[in-house]
């Protein structure tokens, strides 16, 4: 006999509906595909920084790494605890992503901390977004992410120390692109 295999279960946890669950899984899948990618590029850019600064902005990323390597683990644990199997292969991330590859290869360390800016502004308004739907219907997995954007919002204000003048502005205010950013950057 073949059973049939589904991602989802029959079950979510206590409280919440099983459509309301599977929901909250299904959005927090979307933030693991993106917190695969942000820890994938976090370690990109920690090797291929170079320059003047390099061994501490080189040693600044391990941690943001393996931080996230952890949120990671938490957000699929939290997937799996709604009932329904949570995706960290690659070519699922790849899939359902709807932006592009980390642009910038080896580069001067304030190149790398002004297009990982740009990164963390649009990995933290999206996680922002699910943040906003998930908090109306499961406050456990919006205080989950209420502490993931906190831990990541500190270390985009780690990198911005590198980034701000005098005056308080940002090397790389205004740029749209991760290049962009990379070529404002002061050298």
């Amino acid at each position: 006999m073949v059973t049939k295999r589904t991602a989802h279960t029959g079950y979510t946890v206590p409280g919440l509906s099983l459509q309301d669950g599977h929901q909250v899984a299904t959005l927090l899948q979307g933030r693991l595909h993106a917190l695969n990618d942000l820890q994938l590029t976090l370690k990109h850019a920690h090797w291929n920084v170079v320059g003047r600064d390099f061994i501490s902005v080189h040693e600044m990323l391990d941690p943001q790494i393996e931080l996230v390597r952890a949120m990671v683990d938490e957000t699929a644990e939290r997937i799996a605890t709604l009932g329904v199997s949570p995706n960290g292969l690659p070519g699922a991330l790849v899939t359902a992503r709807s932006w592009d590859d980390y642009s910038i290869g080896r580069a001067h360390t304030s190149a790398h901390l002004a297009a990982l800016d740009m990164v963390y502004s649009g990995f933290l308004k999206s996680h922002r977004e699910t943040l906003t739907a998930v908090g109306e219907v499961d406050p456990i997995t919006e205080d989950m992410i209420i502490t993931q954007c906190a831990q990541l919002e500190l270390f985009q204000w780690f990198m911005r120390a590198h980034l701000e003048d005098d005056a308080g502005d940002l090397a790389n205010a205004g740029s749209k692109t991760e290049r962009s950013a990379a070529a404002k950057a002061p050298k």
